[in-house]
């Protein structure tokens, strides 16, 4: 049998650059149709897209499950309800389409038009939910989307987005309203943030990742870890805010980035919310118990069934 060809990292780099000129030139031909479109046409697809999401929530929260292996089925679950009905509910009756403000008193008059083709990158954290979300508002923005998603993630990610996809084809929308990177890489991900066909980026995912985005010269909207602390002060309801921030933090087990870190505690009251955190069988780590994290594999990000394998 012959050897397998070597693929050297510049012909990686050039087939990555040809597959993503591919997808932001069909967006762009699909950003000519979508200018056509008017609000009434616009919320149809959005409705029927949606509706195409929520019926298909529990089926995405089980695939993400299944190949990341990690998080939770219901709060995976519950976050595409929240991309696709509560987002949706909550851009009902928005115009995103012509004329959206008149003053007569300034003589200013606001016009809503697409900002272009949309470089829509995703985590392995959220995957579903962060892809319907951003097809959603690429979608009644009239902006076409091109999706980057994490290669852990490249299967439920795209299951995602393709139920959107088609559902918005079926409703009036174009055919390449919402594309994604078949064979993910850094290197496609990169080429697809810096290629000059995309007007905006719209990044989820590690702080490096988000920096990238951010330095690429042109608008970016980028999330990456929020490292919340939570301060408790002295005359905080104690069980009231252990609770809140147990069922915060265990919440998909830890996945959303907003989840609390760390918690500030009040000397005052000290002794008693460790007491309320301990209630709730809250595992504490201290100095000592420190140093052999460091290559645990919590501190390598392995899976939840990895960790509970090798303990």
């Amino acid at each position: 049998m012959a050897d397998k060809k070597t693929v050297t990292p510049e012909q990686r780099q050039l087939a990555a650059e040809k597959h993503v000129d591919g997808l932001v030139q069909k967006g762009l031909v699909a950003l000519e149709e979508m200018r056509k479109l008017n609000q009434e046409q616009v919320d149809y697809i959005v409705a029927k897209a949606s509706v195409a999401a929520l019926d298909a929530h529990g089926i995405l929260a089980q695939h993400a499950i299944e190949e990341t292996e990690r998080g939770v089925f219901e709060d995976k679950a519950t976050k595409n309800l929240f991309a696709c009905e509560h987002v949706v509910n909550n851009m009902r009756g928005v115009k995103t389409v012509g004329v959206i403000e008149d003053d007569p008193i300034t003589g200013l008059t606001k016009i809503a038009e697409p900002v272009g083709v949309i470089c829509g990158v995703t985590p392995t954290t959220n995957p579903t939910s962060t892809a319907i979300f951003k097809a959603l508002i690429s979608l009644k923005t009239r902006n076409p989307i091109v999706f980057a998603f994490h290669p852990s993630a490249q299967e439920s990610s795209a299951h995602a987005a393709q139920i959107v996809r088609d559902a918005a084809i079926a409703a009036g929308a174009p055919e390449n309203c919402v594309q994604w990177i078949t064979e993910p890489s850094m290197e496609a991900t990169a080429a697809l943030m810096n290629h000059d066909g995309i007007a905006t980026i719209l990044a989820t995912g590690g702080n490096a990742m988000v920096k990238a985005a951010y330095s690429c010269g042109k608008p970016a909207l980028g999330v990456g870890a929020g490292n919340v602390p939570a301060y408790i002060e002295k005359s905080a309801d104690l069980r009231q805010a252990a609770h809140d921030i147990v069922m915060s933090k265990s919440f998909d087990n830890g996945m959303v980035c907003a989840s609390e870190q760390a918690v500030i505690i009040d000397k005052e009251v000290y002794d008693e919310f460790v007491a309320e955190f301990k209630s709730y069988h809250t595992y504490f780590v201290n100095k000592k118990k420190k140093p052999s994290w460091n290559n645990s594999a919590l501190a390598l990000k392995q899976t939840a069934r990895t960790v509970l394998e090798q303990n």
